[in-house]
C-alpha cells in the first residue's frame, strides 16, 4: 500500500483496477454526519461512511468488523437530481407514560432519568425527498465484483443512510472498465423518463421554443476523492461499532460534468453556445 494524505485513509498500488458504480435512489434518504438525539441531520449527498454502511451490510459485516478493505477504495458521487430536503418533525414520549431518559450515559453505559422528569421530546430528522445520485468507487477488481454480487443479493437489507430509507431498483449498474472520473462523465443521465422530459420542455421554454429542447448533455455536480482536492469530509469509518464510532478525513474536489442524457434523438443544436458555458444554477430544479 501506499501513504494517502494525513487525513485519509491507505490506497492500493495501481494493477488490476475497475469502477463498481451504484445508483442511489429512493422516496427519502439521508446521510447524516453531525446530527445526533434530537436533530438528525443530512448532507446534500451520500457520505463515504453511508456508502461503506451499505457495502458491509450487503457483505453481512457485523459492526464491529474491520473496514480496511473497503476504506481503500476511492468514492465519487455524481447528483443527476438534486432532491429536496424534507424536514420530519417528531414528538417522542414512552408509551407506558413514563419519563425519558438523558440523551447522555454514565460510564457504565446506562441512561440516566431526566431530572426534572420530561414526559415529552421534540425532534427534528432530515431528508433527501425524490434525488438519485450516482456513486461510483474505484479499486481492485475482485472486490468490486465481489461488492457487486452482495449488492444485488445482500446479506442485510440495505438502506439509503437510514433503515427508513430503502432503495429503489436498480441499484447495482455493475463494474465498469476505466477510471473514476471517466466512468462518471460517460455514465448517461440516470434520471428518469418522466424526469427527462420534464427539463426537455423548461429547457425549450427558456430557449423560446413552443416545444421541448432534448440537448445531448446535461449538467451534474460530481464530488471525487482526490489527495490534492481543497475540501475536507470528516466521513471516512474508522468502526461501525455503536461503543467505539469515529471517523477521519478524507480530501475531495468538486466539479461540475456535462454528461450524455441519453435522450435517443437529441436535437441538432448541442453544440454550446455563447454563455452556456456559464453554469446555470437554476437550470435542474423543478424536474
Amino acid at each position: 500500500m501506499t501513504p494517502a494524505a494525513p487525513d485519509g485513509p491507505p490506497r492500493t498500488e495501481p494493477g488490476d483496477r475497475a469502477v463498481l458504480v451504484l445508483r442511489l435512489a429512493a422516496p427519502l434518504q439521508s446521510w447524516g454526519a453531525q446530527g445526533a438525539f434530537n436533530v438528525r441531520d443530512t448532507k446534500p449527498e451520500p457520505t463515504k461512511s453511508g456508502v461503506t454502511g451499505l457495502l458491509a451490510a450487503a457483505l453481512g459485516l457485523p459492526r464491529e468488523a474491520p473496514l480496511d478493505e473497503l476504506l481503500t477504495l476511492r468514492m465519487g458521487v455524481r447528483a443527476d437530481v438534486p432532491g429536496s430536503l424534507l424536514r420530519d418533525y417528531h414528538v417522542v414520549s414512552d408509551f407506558r407514560g413514563k419519563p425519558l431518559p438523558q440523551s447522555g450515559v454514565s460510564a457504565k453505559g446506562v441512561q440516566r432519568p431526566t431530572a426534572p422528569a420530561k414526559y415529552t421530546h421534540v425532534t427534528s430528522r432530515y431528508y433527501l425527498q425524490d434525488a438519485l445520485f450516482v456513486a461510483a468507487l474505484e479499486g481492485p477488481r475482485d472486490l468490486l465484483v465481489r461488492l457487486d454480487e452482495a449488492v444485488r443479493a445482500p446479506h442485510f437489507s440495505l438502506a439509503l443512510g437510514r433503515r427508513s430509507c430503502p432503495p429503489t431498483q436498480p441499484l447495482a449498474l455493475g463494474v465498469e472498465e476505466g477510471n473514476l472520473e471517466g466512468v462518471l462523465h460517460e455514465l448517461p443521465w440516470q434520471a428518469s423518463e418522466r424526469a427527462k422530459e420534464s427539463y426537455a420542455y423548461k429547457l425549450g421554454h427558456r430557449r423560446g421554443l413552443d416545444g421541448p429542447f432534448r440537448p445531448a448533455t446535461v449538467p451534474c455536480s460530481v464530488t471525487l476523492e482526490d489527495d490534492d482536492g481543497d475540501d475536507v469530509l470528516q466521513d471516512v469509518p474508522l468502526s461501525f461499532d455503536p461503543h467505539d464510532r469515529a471517523f477521519l478525513g478524507r480530501r475531495v474536489r468538486h466539479e461540475w460534468l456535462r454528461i450524455p442524457t441519453g435522450f435517443p434523438d437529441p436535437d441538432a443544436a448541442t453544440e454550446i453556445e455563447a454563455g452556456d458555458d456559464i453554469h446555470d444554477p437554476f437550470e435542474l430544479l423543478g424536474r
